[in-house]
């Protein structure tokens, strides 16, 4: 009979390396055929075409082998930098006539991207090339980049109001008072209000007064910079009474918008792309509406990145984590490797450190601290360019550097330390188990998720805790000359904005990343040319996903597209899952921890498909 099980092992085993053979072989021939068709599209006169279908991001989520096996939807991100790089080349390329925005199903970005890529925008209107943008419903964030177009489009069938930055945040000391978890906070920072979901049932006053100046003065620049690049836009009215706006328009927001100023014709894509047409040349005779078109992703494959150069730049984009991690998420081994191996195989002469993460893990933070650390030790200058959102450990890790280059508008400090362990003694009691055994120290079996935490631990993590916070005021005492009194004043989880921050000292010029790199240029005498990323190269389960992307022509209404109130159902319901897909990390992740949350309703609104699935079944168990 043994005999028979083995050998049925070994034949289920065969099968099964079979099947992974042959799934290897489609997936290998897949894309092969996929890489011959990229290369394709060919570069003629006509609109450079930015479709953002999604996020602007610092650095896209890689997509897994599981992700595509499974059919799983795989939403677009674009990445910054090469949009940026696209619109640099667009203004002088011969070939690019125009350059159309569609922003149907636009995801959002951090407002130090969106001013970016507007200020790109804006150049290549300057240089005498048509800036036009489409939209259904736009967004803030959307209009944003709109503002900078030379015509604003929007479907009649559509309509603009402009909500501004805040909104409701979940608080679960109710529930998990219901299901009888008992959540141990430790803190150092009265404005780390990533906890307080946990302790509270609202905001404290310190949060409060926190998020009032962050989103205040978010929505101030905001206001300032649409008015600056659109001065008709009657923005003040609708904002002020949007109600009355409409209703003087018989409650068509689409044409209020028109009367006010906010976009300039009113048409479908049909009518958009016959406009377009007359610009850049098409023919009727394909298809309503047809335009000649310049295919985004060839455009910036055209103009690839140096492989080779001596000013290295290293990536800490997203959550900051433990060991190693794909793109979207920066392991703290993952980074800290990098920038060795750059050391070991580059003839590097400059660190520019690109930052554009709400942080995370301590320990991680750290890894990737002291290998800046080491290449600041052999003799390399170190700038930083703070991108969208630098908080927390996103501003530990940026403590190494020489000089801080960030946005009016970057996001910044959270200096503070915070960890949360969930124990479940009184969950169990409610189902009628308990708990005992035999301890021989005080720590015996601590922190015990069961029967509960003792004093003596609960101090130990908290001393921990204070601990930790000390390191971070020491490190930026040390890295901003500043006394760690100070510090501590300007610290305690405190979020700020770039303005702000560069007058307490956080940060030291305003500038974008190609400042930075002329700066690490200038200090290491080295061509601004001559950069190379020091980052893994997207592997080919991500080059499908983007040719599946670019060949498929459905509109997904998960990504936000529709009328004004699906696409504002849609973005609320967006911030629901990444509050709670939040929760769900913190809780499962590192234990001491220096992150924002709070910062995350700042940026860009597309949630995993995990966090929106999570969203379903609580909404399911509470009948909505």
């Amino acid at each position: 009979m043994r005999l028979v099980k083995g050998a049925w092992k070994l034949l289920v085993g065969i099968k099964d390396a079979l099947v992974l053979v042959a799934m290897l072989l489609f997936f290998g021939a897949l894309f092969a055929a996929l890489n011959a068709r990229s290369r394709a599209p060919a570069i003629r006169d006509g609109a450079l075409v930015l479709d953002l279908d999604g996020p602007i991001v610092e650095q896209p989520e890689e997509v897994t082998f599981t992700q595509l096996l499974s059919g799983q939807q795989v939403g677009r991100e674009y990445r910054l930098r090469d949009i940026v790089r696209a619109l640099d080349a667009a203004r002088t390329d011969d070939r690019v006539k125009a350059v159309v925005v569609d922003l149907e199903r636009f995801g959002g970005a951090y407002p130090a991207a969106l001013r970016e890529v507007a200020a790109k925008l804006a150049e290549v209107k300057r240089a005498g090339k048509p800036v036009l943008a489409w939209g259904i419903a736009y967004t803030d964030g959307g209009y944003r980049l709109a503002a900078s177009a030379s015509e604003i489009w929007m479907d009649p069938q559509g309509g603009t109001l402009f909500s501004g930055p805040g909104g409701s945040q979940l608080y679960y000391k109710g529930l998990i008072d219901k299901l009888g978890v008992n959540a141990h906070v430790y803190r150092v920072g009265k404005f780390k209000s990533a906890v307080e979901p946990y302790i509270r049932a609202d905001q404290s006053p310190e949060a409060r007064a926190a998020s009032e100046a962050l989103y205040g003065g978010l929505f101030e620049q905001w206001r300032n910079a649409v008015q600056q690049a659109r001065p008709k836009a009657q923005v003040a009215a609708l904002l002020a009474n949007p109600a009355q706006v409409v209703q003087a328009a018989g409650g068509d927001v689409a044409q209020a918008n028109l009367r006010g100023g906010i976009v300039d014709r009113l048409g479908d894509k049909v009518a958009f792309g016959r406009r377009v047409a007359q610009i850049v040349g098409g023919d009727d005779g394909k298809a309503a509406g047809f335009y000649n078109k310049i295919d985004y992703d060839a455009f910036v494959d055209a103009k690839p990145l140096p492989k080779t150069g001596k000013i290295g730049i290293v990536t800490v984009a997203g959550t900051i984590v433990d060991g190693k991690a794909s793109g979207g998420s920066a392991g703290g081994d993952t980074v800290s490797d990098q920038i060795y191996k750059g050391l070991a195989k580059n003839d590097l002469k400059a660190i520019v450190l690109r930052v554009d993460s709400p942080g995370g893990s301590v320990l991680a933070s750290e890894k990737i601290r002291l290998a800046l650390v080491e290449a600041k030790r052999r003799g390399l200058p170190i700038v930083v360019s703070m991108g969208g959102l630098a908080a927390s450990g996103g501003y530990w890790v940026s403590t190494p550097g020489d000089v801080i280059f960030a946005e009016p508008d970057t996001i910044t400090g959270s200096i503070g330390i915070f960890g949360v362990i969930p124990t479940f003694e009184n969950t169990l009691v409610k189902v009628g188990i308990t708990t005992d055994g035999v301890r021989t120290t005080p720590l015996s079996g601590q922190p015990d998720i069961l029967a509960g935490t003792n004093p003596v631990i609960d101090a130990v993590i908290q001393s921990t805790i204070e601990h930790g916070y000390m390191q971070f005021l020491t490190r930026v005492s040390q890295s901003r000359r500043l006394p760690v009194a100070r510090v501590n004043e300007i610290g305690q989880g405190r979020v700020w904005l770039g303005g702000p921050a560069r007058q307490l000292g956080l940060v030291d010029r305003f500038g974008s990343l190609s400042d930075a790199v002329a700066e690490a240029a200038r200090r290491a005498k080295v061509k601004p040319e001559e950069i190379v990323y020091l980052e893994k190269q997207p592997g080919f389960t991500a080059q499908i996903a983007r040719q599946f992307n670019r060949d498929s022509d459905d509109d997904d209404a998960g990504m936000g597209s529709g009328d004004l109130m699906s696409r504002m159902a849609w973005q609320q319901r967006q911030l629901a899952a990444l509050a709670i897909g939040d929760a769900r990390r913190m809780l499962s992740g590192a234990a001491v921890r220096a992150q924002c949350l709070e910062c995350a309703g700042a940026g860009p609104v597309v949630a995993r498909g995990g966090d929106l699935r999570l969203l379903d079944l609580l909404l399911a168990k509470v009948g909505l």
